[in-house]
C-alpha cells in the first residue's frame, strides 16, 4: 500500500533518501551531509539516509538521525573511462551491482522524498531502477539538486544529451533545487528544458555552514590553504609552497590540508619541503572538521569548489581562488562571477599568470583584502533554510504559510 508523505514504512517517521554518486572528491558528499542535517535539524521526527560511492564517508561524523550507506567505490582513468576502485569487477558489473543496492536502499527505507545530487540518472544510469520504483510504486517525492555551476553551457548540454538526463529530468523529477542564487548564475543555461520544467525550479541561496562544537578554533594568525579533496591540487600547493620558500618574511604563516586523494608521492615530495620552512607551513592530511580551521583563519587560498565558497560566505574570509580549468570548467565559472560581484579574488592562470610572485602578493594582501560581506547580496546564505522549509512542506509537516 501506498503511503502518504510523512509516514514511512513500519513507523510515524518522515523519511529522505540521498543520492550521492561520488566517483571522485569530496564535494557531493559533503553537500548532502549538510542538508541531511539541516532536514533533520528542522523536524527531530526526520530521518535521513544517504546514499554514497565516497571512500572516505566513514571519515565524517554524522548527525541525529542521518546515517550513510557506503556502495561500491568506482574511480576514473587517465583516459576517461571508469573502473571498479577495489573489487575485481568489471565497470558493467560494478554499476548492475550498485544499481541494486540503491533499488533495494529505496525499497526497505520507502523514502517520501529522494534527493538525487547533480546527476538526474546517477552514474551510467545506475539510479534509473529506483527511480522508476520510487516514482510508479511508491509516489515518492523526486528532487534534482544542483550546484550553483555545472560547466559550460555548450559543455554540458553535450554531457546531458549523451547520458540522457535531459529526458530524465523532465520525465522524473517532481522540483530541482539550485543551490545559488539566479542573480549569480543558471546552471541549467544552454539545456533544452521545458517551461514546465523551468517552473519547478527553485533557487534557494548557498549552503550555509557553521562552527562544529566538536574540537578547537585556532587563535592564532595564519592562512588556511586547502584543494579540496586534493585531487587535482597539486599544482596550487606547488605554488604555494614555493611563494613561502622564496620569501622567508612572507606572512601570515600557513594551514595547509592536502586532501585525502593527493597521491602519496606527492605528499612525500611537499613534505620534505615543509619540513625546511621552520613551521611557517604547518600541514595535514584531511581533516572532517575544516570548518574550524576555516572559522579561525585570516584568509583562504583555495581552488573554489562548491563546498569551500559556501565556508568562504559563510565565515566571511577573504579568498583568493585558484581554479581548475580541467576537466571542467566549474571553479573557474564560479570564481570570475564571485571577483565580478566583489565576493573574492581570482588568480587566473590566463590573466594573471601563475606566478610565485602573483601567489606571494595574493597571500601577504589576504588579511587586508575585503570581506565577502562587504558585497551584500540579500538571500545569498539562505540555502538551508529554504530547502529545510520546503521539504517540511512536502512532507506535510509544515503548510506554505510555516505553519506547523
Amino acid at each position: 500500500m501506498t503511503k502518504k508523505p510523512g509516514q514511512g514504512a513500519g513507523s510515524g517517521s518522515p523519511r529522505v533518501l540521498f543520492y550521492s554518486h561520488d566517483t571522485f572528491g569530496l564535494g557531493h558528499l559533503r553537500r548532502s551531509r549538510a542538508l541531511a542535517s539541516a532536514i533533520t535539524s528542522a523536524d527531530d521526527r526526520i530521518s535521513a539516509i544517504i546514499l554514497t560511492g565516497s571512500p572516505v564517508a566513514g571519515r565524517f561524523t554524522f548527525p541525529k538521525h542521518v546515517d550513510h550507506i557506503r556502495l561500491p567505490g568506482v574511480t576514473k582513468n587517465p583516459d576517461g573511462s571508469y573502473a571498479s576502485e577495489t573489487l575485481a569487477l568489471d565497470i558493467d558489473e560494478t554499476t548492475e551491482l550498485r544499481a541494486g543496492l540503491i533499488k533495494s536502499a529505496a525499497m526497505h527505507f520507502n523514502p517520501d522524498i529522494l534527493v538525487v545530487d547533480k546527476e538526474p540518472t546517477g552514474f551510467r544510469g545506475e539510479l534509473i531502477p529506483a527511480l522508476d520504483w520510487l516514482r510508479n510504486k511508491r509516489k515518492a517525492r523526486l528532487v534534482l539538486g544542483l550546484r550553483d555551476v555545472l560547466d559550460e553551457p555548450d559543455v554540458l548540454a553535450a554531457e546531458w544529451e549523451r547520458k540522457g538526463a535531459l529526458e530524465a529530468a523532465e520525465k522524473y523529477y517532481d522540483e530541482a533545487w539550485v543551490y545559488g542564487l539566479r542573480s549569480i548564475y543558471d546552471p541549467t543555461a544552454g539545456l533544452n528544458l521545458s517551461p514546465a520544467f523551468r517552473s519547478r525550479m527553485k533557487y534557494t541561496g548557498y549552503l550555509r555552514r557553521e562552527e562544529l562544537q566538536e574540537g578547537v578554533v585556532p587563535h592564532e594568525d595564519y592562512i588556511l590553504v586547502t584543494p579540496g579533496g586534493g585531487g587535482d591540487g597539486a599544482s596550487m600547493v606547488n605554488l604555494v609552497l614555493s611563494a613561502y620558500e622564496q620569501d622567508p618574511n612572507l606572512k601570515p604563516n600557513a594551514k595547509l590540508v592536502y586532501g585525502p586523494f593527493l597521491t602519496g608521492e606527492e605528499r612525500a615530495e611537499f613534505e620534505s619541503r615543509v619540513a625546511a620552512l621552520d613551521g611557517r607551513v604547518e600541514t595535514t592530511g584531511f581533516d572532517s572538521r575544516i570548518e574550524n580551521l576555516i572559522a579561525g583563519a585570516k584568509g583562504i587560498v583555495s581552488m573554489g569548489g562548491y563546498n569551500t565558497f559556501c565556508e568562504v560566505l559563510s565565515f566571511d574570509k577573504p579568498a583568493v581562488i585558484v581554479p581548475r580549468t580541467k576537466p571542467r570548467l566549474e571553479q573557474y565559472i564560479r570564481a570570475h562571477r564571485a571577483e565580478e560581484i566583489g565576493l573574492v579574488r581570482v588568480l587566473d592562470e590566463y590573466r594573471d599568470g601563475l606566478t610565485v610572485e602573483t601567489m606571494s602578493q595574493a597571500i601577504r594582501g589576504l588579511p587586508a583584502q575585503p570581506k565577502p560581506s562587504a558585497a551584500f547580496i540579500p538571500g545569498l546564505m539562505d540555502g538551508l533554510d529554504v530547502v529545510s522549509s520546503r521539504t517540511l512542506e512536502l512532507l506535510g509537516l509544515r503548510d506554505a504559510q510555516g505553519v506547523a
